[in-house]
């Protein structure tokens, strides 16, 4: 290959597989390793309308990539005169002209595969290796796999990605058992793992595309590694608790996990949960009595666990979890694939993790889900608690995820000095989220004057801000941080 960018051409069925193409395009051309090489990448749904011939047009995007990604489903697709369907056109196309082919094959179950899909399977079994993919999630961290070998092979990559990169100071005794064990026991249990309870250590290295030859990879020791430290002094967390809202000395509390990312997950999120407020519930819907924390503890997890799994592990700096009293905020060394933007997190947006070898085991152990979601379910999180939605900003070189606390509490408000009226609101925009100035007017039987003045008077305390400028376009909504409260937490 003579320059160290290329093209790459995904050919499937259309029908079957639009939304899984342009995904991994998205990843593909996001990533922050592959980026640097990947040029372009074509799916046919991206072309205009055109008078020449569809084959025509495919056959020739075949011949101009380099790399050839092909993946075959349950359905062949339509079929030419000949009694040949497009994707097979593409992959024979891509064989006469010696493209570089990677075959993924999606799903297990032969029964649903057409007939003839299952012989295009067979033939393109004997050209190359085909990898099985149960899902997109498996599917980028396979291509993510291949592409690096591919790039290794044709000299392009000098410098591999940091969970891909063999780990210069650990082999397979640093690796622990026990750790293996559990995570294959949770691994079947949660997500139908194929492999054993007995499976050796090397075994499931193997499986998990975490081994060079016999040396494991930076994501295994991370994951694995019964000291991970030893290779990665910065792959910590640190966590802070402040009474206030200000990162200012002395903190109430601050700790330094280390461990592998499991351990690191579960830790730093029994920290955040042991200084939140909490209140018991009663057992009248079972023997155990719930708990209500002052935050979503899936919330929690939920920033916890994709700022490990996410994060820029060439960074010297560590992951930081800093709980004030009225936000939680975890800083994450890296920044947003260039793809996203931060808009982007609050919809339905591509799968793009900086990380993939390390996110595919963190999805299999239970710990994060899959396609993107992990913003969108901080939000309803948030919003079903009746809390702020979370915030999401790239500062200083950090990804900052906000889960904003209640700070507006019973004393918080007493506090403020609130009339009753006014603490009523609270609790109204607690339930409701906004409110306009004829609502509070019925809601409280007040005048339009008392509304006003109310309203103006708990915006200069900040318990409440304004949306909007003038007429009926106005909504309040609670502050998300104690700007003027108490410091308390």
């Amino acid at each position: 290959m003579r320059s160290t960018r290329f093209r790459v051409f995904i050919s499937s069925v259309q029908r079957e597989f639009e939304p899984i193409r342009r995904g991994l395009k998205a990843f593909l051309l996001g990533d922050a390793m592959l980026r640097r090489f990947v040029s372009d990448v074509f799916i046919f749904e991206d072309l205009p309308a055109t008078d020449r011939r569809a084959d025509e047009v495919y056959l020739g995007e075949v011949e101009r990539c380099e790399v050839y990604i092909g993946l075959f489903g349950h359905e062949y697709g339509s079929e030419d005169s000949e009694g040949i369907s497009p994707t097979e056109r593409e992959y024979d196309h891509a064989t006469k002209h010696k493209k570089t082919r990677l075959i993924y094959v999606w799903g297990s179950d032969e029964k649903k595969r057409s007939p003839k899909m299952r012989e295009l399977i067979r033939k393109a079994s004997r050209d190359v290796v085909r990898r099985r993919v149960e899902d997109e999630a498996g599917l980028k961290a396979e291509v993510y796999s291949s592409l690096v070998q591919f790039l290794e092979e044709s000299g392009a990559l000098r410098v591999l990605p940091f969970d891909a990169t063999p780990a210069e100071k650990a082999g397979l005794k640093d690796i622990s058992a026990d750790r293996v064990r559990t995570f294959i026991e949770v691994a079947r249990r949660e997500r139908g793992f194929p492999l054993k309870a007995n499976t050796t250590k090397e075994a499931l290295l193997t499986h998990l595309r975490l081994l060079d030859g016999s040396k494991p990879l930076n994501a295994a020791v991370l994951l694995f590694g019964s000291e991970p430290q030893r290779s990665h002094t910065t792959a910590t967390v640190k966590c802070v608790h402040i009474h206030g809202t200000a990162l200012r000395r002395p903190f109430e509390s601050m700790q330094t996990f280390d461990g592998d990312l499991f351990a690191q997950a579960d830790a730093a999120r029994d920290f955040v949960l042991s200084k939140l407020n909490r209140s018991v519930g009663t057992r009248s819907h079972g023997n155990q009595a719930p708990v209500e924390y002052g935050l979503p503890p899936d919330a929690v997890a939920e920033a916890i666990v994709n700022a490990l799994a996410h994060r820029d592990y060439d960074s010297n700096a560590s992951t930081e979890v800093r709980l004030f009293s009225d936000r939680l905020e975890v800083w994450n060394p890296g920044a947003l694939p260039g793809t996203l933007t931060l808009d982007a997190l609050r919809g339905d947006h591509a799968s793009i993790p900086n990380n993939p070898l390390l996110a595919e085991a963190l999805y299999l152990a239970h710990y994060i889900e899959r396609i993107g979601s992990g913003t969108q379910a901080m939000i309803e999180l948030c919003r079903e608690a009746g809390l702020p939605e979370p915030d999401f900003q790239i500062r200083d070189g950090f990804f900052v995820t906000t889960l904003w606390r209640d700070w507006l509490t019973q004393d918080a408000v007493r506090g403020l000095a609130l009339s009753d009226r006014q603490a009523q609101a609270i609790a109204y925009l607690k339930r409701n989220r906004t409110i306009t100035n004829s609502v509070y007017q019925a809601e409280f039987q007040a005048s339009k004057r008392t509304a006003s003045r109310d309203l103006e008077e708990m915006l200069r305390k900040g318990a409440i801000e304004k949306l909007g400028t003038t007429g009926q376009g106005v909504l309040y909504r609670l502050s998300k941080g104690a700007t003027k409260g108490p410091k308390g937490s």
